[in-house]
């Protein structure tokens, strides 16, 4: 059986030493690869590579070393310049502490005399101001040379820990405040067992391997450009076509469920987001400018033009729900130091819609925009998960009108037999949230599109539709987006196929080569054939061999490639490779163009 190392009660996850002092008896909790256990273990190894630092670096200052999704981390401040390349030296120090066994300890100071204590430490003191009064006691965990305040809770011996890696070093700034100092933050992965560890390095090489930001240079997706800005994807030819499929799949989907198109300006007077709460609660995340002494705010959502589109025309309750998309495109000031490639990024573009509808439509409304989720998450073969966030801390409206919103949501996602998670305080500042969250082909969770019910913003705009008896009502305000942005979705399927993008929005879906000179003309003819039906179509027609150019086209990790010799030629033929089925064939012209027209229609949402 696992060892014990913490007991489980009223729902809060207590050390054995803690548990012993306050007379706990809960359930109790194993070290396992259980969500529970590897916090445990993972906050555990957390200072046992502190302890490791302070040994290596004795003149190590500790901030704050947290469990985070991807393991765990450490802020700290050396003199030392610390790289990759000292991650072995640290964890092999780590082997040797945690082979000791020391056991691991908790004691308590008053916050008085935990200031006293950390007297000439200024990270911990940042560590005590940012700690709830509480009891007025601060608790304190110990193991060999190393000490540290903490909550816990932690193993009972480091002897436990023997299926652990450091993954990267990184700077992060004190309290992420980029005026602040910056620390150096070294992060790790545990788990119970060298198997499973195994496991996750052999997914964070395969990660590599796919990495959107490699892949998409290869392929000539996007780029960024230091004379431009960071955060600002500039998108070459095949990345826009790669969009455009995607677009275009979309477009035709929405038609048939009801969506207008809309647009709205890209940039609004501040006296519009100020009524809308984004400047109290989201203006530290837009730009500003001023014009004829005017402060506008460039949008970084879509719902105010959304919300002056509704307002352009008196409703009634005959017309509703009514449905506005919009490929909008947004700007967030991200700090710098978060931007990731296409996943993060200030400027992206949302598939963006809302919806206005009375609150006895709610339920349905959502109950199709789940199905419609569904059905792209399917096409793709994606596995996904769904997650209501309630209202955080930082928020408009009254209690009463935020449970009816978020009961609203879990009805619908029960009617659908869908399980879901709750994100306390996780909802957006003006509603309830489902967040979709999907599964890649090696196994990562990606957080993607999003529904929220809002009952504040048509309230604070005072819209309105006329019902059966001729009176004023406020509707309900539904956003919506699936695919959350281009941008992240791109680096996501991106990553998800390795490049291998399927046939039906693969930016170039058949690469031509023509054996030599006397098949030009069939080339031509074979790729205006194609563009004619919608399919994507190149000619190769370098002055190379013909293995190379095979080669270079299979580099583009084209779904198909056409060769032309003169056989195909006198006999109106097409020799064709496909990539993704590993299969080599010939056909007749017309079946072949038949062909592609089936592969870009066999997937619709």
């Amino acid at each position: 059986m696992s060892q014990i190392i913490g007991i489980k009660a009223n729902g809060v996850i207590y050390d054995t030493q803690s548990a012993e002092e306050l007379g706990i008896n809960g359930n109790p909790i194993y070290f396992d690869n259980s969500e529970d256990s590897l916090s445990i273990a993972r906050h555990t190894c957390a200072h046992l590579m502190a302890e490791a630092l302070k040994e290596l670096y004795p003149e190590a200052q500790f901030f704050v070393g947290p469990v985070v999704e991807e393991g765990f981390y450490y802020d700290f401040r050396v003199h030392h310049k610390i790289n990759e390349e000292d991650l072995s030296a640290i964890e092999a120090k780590m082997k040797e502490i945690a082979k000791k066994g020391e056991k691991i300890t908790k004691y308590y100071l008053t916050r008085e005399e935990a200031i006293q204590k950390f007297q000439n430490d200024d990270l911990k003191q940042a560590v005590i101001r940012k700690i709830p009064l509480g009891d007025g006691r601060l608790s304190i965990y110990t193991q060999g040379v190393f000490e540290d305040l903490c909550r816990g809770p932690h193993l009972p011996t480091l002897k436990l820990l023997n299926a652990f890696k450091l993954t990267k070093v990184a700077g992060a700034y004190l309290g992420g405040d980029e005026k602040a100092e910056m620390l150096t933050r070294i992060y790790g992965i545990a788990f119970a067992d060298k198997e499973s560890l195994n496991q996750y390095l052999r997914q964070l090489e395969e990660a590599k391997k796919r990495d959107h930001r490699k892949v998409g240079v290869e392929m000539e997706l996007f780029t960024f450009d230091e004379e431009v800005g960071a955060g600002l994807p500039i998108w070459l030819p095949k990345g826009a076509r790669l969009r455009r499929n995607l677009e275009n799949l979309l477009t035709q989907a929405l038609i048939e469920r009801g969506y207008e198109p809309v647009r709205g300006p890209e940039i609004l007077k501040s006296a519009v987001w100020k009524t809308s709460g984004h400047y109290a609660n989201y203006g530290e995340n837009m730009y500003f400018t001023t014009i004829d002494e005017v402060e506008y705010g460039i949008k970084p959502m879509n719902c105010v033009g959304h919300i002056k589109v509704y307002q352009n025309s008196l409703h009634s309750y005959r017309e509703l729900p009514l449905r506005f998309y919009e490929y909008g495109v947004v700007h967030r000031h991200e700090k710098s130091g978060v931007l990731h490639g296409l996943l993060r990024v200030r400027e992206f573009t949302q598939d963006d819609a809302h919806i206005f509808c009375r609150p006895s439509q709610i339920a349905s409304e959502v109950e199709n925009i789940i199905d419609f989720t569904q059905k792209i998450m399917q096409a793709f073969g994606f596995s996904y998960e769904m997650e209501i966030s309630t209202k955080p801390e930082k928020s408009i409206g009254s209690d009463a009108v935020w449970e009816e919103a978020t009961e609203a949501l879990k009805g619908a996602l029960r009617r659908c037999g869908i399980a879901y998670k709750i994100d306390e305080g996780g909802g957006a500042f003006y509603g309830p949230k489902i967040d979709i969250k999907i599964t890649d082909a090696i196994g990562r969770k990606w957080q993607c599109g999003t529904v929220q019910i809002d009952m504040n913003l048509p309230e604070r705009f005072a819209l309105t539709y006329t019902d059966e008896n001729n009176s004023a009502q406020q509707p309900v305000m539904i956003h919506r987006a699936i695919l959350g942005s281009f941008e992240r979705f791109v680096a996501i399927l991106t990553e998800h196929f390795g490049g291998e993008f399927p046939f039906f929005v693969a930016p170039t879906q058949v690469i031509i080569i023509p054996i030599n000179e006397a098949q030009q003309e069939y080339a031509k003819e074979l790729r205006n054939a194609l563009l004619k039906v919608g399919v994507y179509a190149e000619i190769e027609d370098k002055n190379e061999t013909l293995n190379k150019r095979i080669r270079n086209a299979e580099k583009q990790r084209v779904p198909m490639i056409a060769v032309l010799g003169a056989k195909e030629v006198e006999d109106r033929e097409v020799s064709i490779r496909d990539r993704r089925a590993k299969e080599q064939s010939t056909m007749s012209f017309d079946a072949f163009i038949t062909l592609t027209k089936e592969k870009m229609r066999e997937v619709s949402f």
